[in-house]
């Protein structure tokens, strides 16, 4: 069995106006693969970012298609999940992971 980083179970952070707005209320929105726990997440946020988890939600988004200049494009789906984080402590996604 190969061993799993880390990283692995996270693609990217979501970075968009509303999930801006959420990192007041110690929230940060990451995409992650079809793959991925609430458990393993849990344990990999913690262990990259030295922070305390509180919660996490998954949020799974359909493929879907949608017509762009008279054509139908399929947009593929993801998942994403939103980490609360304990009061008081944050992370800067501005660093990169």
């Amino acid at each position: 069995m190969s061993k799993v980083h880390l990283y692995d179970n996270i693609i990217s952070p979501v970075v968009t106006e509303k999930s801006t707005n959420m990192s007041e209320n110690n929230k940060i929105v990451f995409k992650v693969p079809f793959s991925s726990n609430k458990k393993i997440l849990k344990k990999n946020i913690e262990k990259i970012f030295k922070v305390n988890v509180t919660k996490v939600n998954i949020i799974n988004k359909q493929t879907r298609t949608k017509f762009t200049r008279g054509k139908k494009i399929k947009v593929k789906g993801y998942k994403k999940a939103i980490i609360t984080l304990k009061k008081g402590q944050s992370i800067d996604l501005t660093t990169g992971i």
